[in-house]
């Protein structure tokens, strides 16, 4: 299923009306494999009102066993990234392409993700964030176009609609390579900027 994001169609807008509803709406979700091994869904969470949104690709060990997105090493870096940037994480909203673990963490296949970009869709148009960060890969090529490249395309907005997004690095590939946290501050030097004119500082 094609995410298009920024064209929101009318089946996104159908049923559930808040996140609590599709947060209950899909706890019992059996749409691929991957719910056969996962101790908790990871929904997602945050503001649910948030003027920017970052999408992963799917939970670890330690988001699988507390229901949480991004609570492991990476997600602890992440906090210090958006800290460092000005941005508390509670003004945000956090999630990934897949809500359940896939085993070992191996990247989630083509089915997996079809399965459960519905879902993914239904948060966004239910959160409607302006702005968007795409984390890696695999949030990329699911998102925005399957043979896209995280090197080629990180650091460049892209623009759907009336949404922006930001490509940039996982904070997993940050920990494995921390060559690359140069590049990554620099695109989050970009999106503190697009945030703030959107969302200014309450001193200012």
């Amino acid at each position: 299923m094609e995410f298009r994001p920024g064209q929101l169609s009318l089946d996104d807008l159908h049923g559930p009306r808040t996140l609590d509803e599709l947060r209950e709406g899909m706890a019992d979700c059996r749409g691929c494999g991957l719910a056969a091994g996962r101790t908790n869904l990871v929904f997602g969470e945050g503001n649910p009102r948030a003027r920017l949104m970052l999408i992963g690709e799917g939970p670890g060990a330690e988001e699988d066993r507390l229901g949480r997105p991004f609570v492991g090493p990476a997600g602890q870096l992440l906090d210090k990234i958006l800290a460092a940037a000005g941005i508390s994480r509670s003004e945000v909203y956090i999630a990934n392409v897949v809500k359940c673990r896939p085993p070992g963490n191996r990247v989630p296949n083509r089915e997996e993700a079809a399965a459960c970009l519905h879902w993914l869709r239904k948060q966004f148009a239910l959160i409607a964030p302006p702005l968007v960060v795409i984390l890696g890969s695999t949030a990329l090529k699911n998102l925005i176009d399957p043979q896209a490249s995280i090197t080629a395309w990180r650091g460049r907005w892209i623009t759907r609609g009336r949404v922006r997004f930001m490509p940039t690095y996982h904070p997993a590939a940050l920990l494995r390579d921390p060559s690359k946290k140069r590049d990554v501050w620099r695109d989050f030097q970009a999106v503190r900027d697009a945030y703030r004119e959107i969302v200014p500082l309450k001193n200012e």
